[in-house]
């Protein structure tokens, strides 16, 4: 085995994406018996059987981190974070016995992830930024690499820059976040380029990651992902009203902070019908992740008016596969309608000319041994293993 594939990858409980963290202490609060399945899903195809055995042993290494007495006290300086969870997650450790690593009879790296939930929801983004490095090193292992990433974000920032000025756009409010964990080119690149966008872009406002929150001072950033609806599927009594459930039981949990919801688990259209006044009213606001982002927003603040809610109390967060220009046109079309955040992951962590980041995600397909399904905006990123689940679905929300 490669040196580079000896030492860990991942060192702390809190490199992973903040919305992890968030669910957790939800689960912890209301599911803590409730069993999940996870499972590795390809966007693209990738044969990556060959390291399995890397992968393997990276996970192996996983079991002896654990929340340490600094990390605890940071994460106690958030008001949102309960003191039993807290005291909770300074016992968790990782299972790798929960993992399951094997190749399909197609080549193809496959893995699957079973448990209670509450332990099973912090796998899935440090497994994803630990296949990403062990692939990239291995098939891009020149050491200019980090050189780069960084001037690769340099003439991002620049081309950014120079299109707002011939534009006349005036980026006061314009506000990027990190979202880039999961797809890092590497751990050491990540942290480099939120280093340098703390200290050189006056327009980046935070990172999803909490680790690197803590060591550069940046403000994290992160609420909950499709996993919490897509377990809703299962846990509520009647599916008609899980999506419904699951935003009513965040706001039990969080009734002040982490208030924006995402809504492209059963499309937009299905969203909005349940997101009514009192929702509305009282959460922050919404985040997109699939299908065509200026129709998005313009249904989201439609129903804004139509609920007579003044859209400069509210927020779109964009984080569907953007780049700093994309992230422009759609600040040009909408920020004097309302508030926005972008949050940009693989095109800042693994823009690296010459290297192709990976499509790979991880999701929940099965709640309580019956499968759970994510019907997106978007075609290809719909997830569901079970045919006639989709259509229960289809028919329960009126679908199409």
């Amino acid at each position: 085995m490669k040196k580079i594939f000896q030492s860990p990858i991942i060192t702390s409980i809190l490199d992973t994406d903040a919305y992890k963290l968030h669910m957790q202490q939800a689960v912890f609060h209301y599911y803590k018996k409730v069993f999940v399945v996870a499972e590795l899903q390809y966007r693209n195809q990738e044969i990556l059987k060959k390291y399995i055995y890397a992968i393997r042993y990276q996970i192996n290494l996983m079991k002896n981190i654990h929340l340490t007495q600094e990390e605890y006290f940071y994460l106690n300086n958030f008001s949102y974070f309960k003191k039993d969870y807290l005291n909770w997650l300074r016992n968790f450790r990782f299972d790798p016995n929960q993992v399951a690593i094997y190749s399909s009879s197609n080549n193809s790296l496959r893995i699957r992830i079973s448990g209670y939930w509450c332990k099973v929801i912090l796998w899935e983004v440090p497994l994803l930024s630990m296949v990403s490095e062990l692939v990239h090193k291995d098939r891009y292992p020149k050491k200019k690499n980090e050189k780069k990433a960084i001037q690769q974000l340099y003439l991002e920032i620049e081309g950014l820059l120079d299109v707002a000025k011939k534009q006349g756009i005036n980026l006061k409010y314009f506000k990027i976040v990190d979202f880039g964990t999961r797809r890092r080119f590497s751990r050491s690149i990540h942290y480099r380029v939120v280093r340098e966008l703390k200290k050189n872009f006056p327009y980046f406002v935070g990172t999803s990651n909490y680790h690197l929150a803590k060591k550069l001072h940046v403000l994290p950033f992160g609420t909950q992902s499709h996993e919490w609806f897509q377990a809703h599927q299962q846990i509520s009594h009647e599916l008609l009203y899980s999506q419904k459930e699951a935003l009513k039981i965040w706001l039990n949990e969080y009734p002040k902070e982490l208030g924006i919801a995402i809504t492209d688990c059963i499309t937009m259209n299905s969203f909005l019908k349940d997101f009514d006044l009192s929702l509305a009213k009282r959460y922050a606001g919404l985040r997109h992740d699939s299908g065509d982002p200026v129709e998005w927003a313009k249904k989201a603040i439609e129903h804004y008016d139509h609920l007579k809610i003044n859209t400069n109390e509210k927020t779109l967060v964009f984080s569907d596969n953007l780049d700093l220009q994309q992230a422009l046109h759609l600040y040009k079309i909408f920020y004097k309608k309302i508030n926005l955040v972008f949050g940009i992951g693989t095109k800042l962590t693994c823009n690296i000319p010459g290297v192709n980041p990976l499509n790979i995600v991880i999701k929940l397909t099965e709640c309580n041994g019956k499968p759970v399904a994510k019907i997106s905006d978007s075609p290809k990123k719909t997830i569901c293993k079970d045919p006639n689940f989709i259509k229960q679905l289809v028919r329960a929300f009126n679908l199409f």
